[in-house]
C-alpha cells in the first residue's frame, strides 16, 4: 500500500476529505519522528511500539572489492507489533 492509497482509505473510513486525512497522517508521522528523535518511545495500545535501537560499530566487507571497512555505530528506529495486530494478520 502506498501513502496515497493509505490516505484514500483513511478518508473513506473516517468520512473526511483526502486533504484532511493527509494532514492527519503527516501530523502522526511528524509526532512519532520527533518523539523518537528525543529518545522517547511511542506506544499505541493493541497496535505496537516504536522505539530507537542502538546498533554497535562493526566491521563489514565491500562486496565488489572484498575490502574490509568499518561500519559506524548508529541509532535506528524499530517497530514491535502489538498482540492484537499480530493476531489480526495471522
Amino acid at each position: 500500500m502506498t501513502k496515497e492509497e493509505l490516505i484514500a482509505k483513511m478518508a473513506a473510513s473516517a468520512g473526511i476529505t483526502k486533504v484532511a486525512a493527509g494532514t492527519a497522517l503527516e501530523a502522526f508521522t511528524g509526532a512519532v519522528t520527533s518523539s523518537l528523535k528525543k529518545g522517547q518511545r511511542v506506544s499505541l495500545v493493541n497496535f505496537g511500539t516504536f522505539t530507537i535501537s542502538k546498533r554497535k560499530a562493526r566491521m563489514g566487507r565491500n562486496p565488489r572489492t572484498g575490502e574490509a571497512l568499518k561500519i559506524p555505530a548508529a541509532k535506528v528506529p524499530k517497530f514491535s507489533a502489538g498482540k492484537e495486530l499480530r493476531s489480526a494478520v495471522k
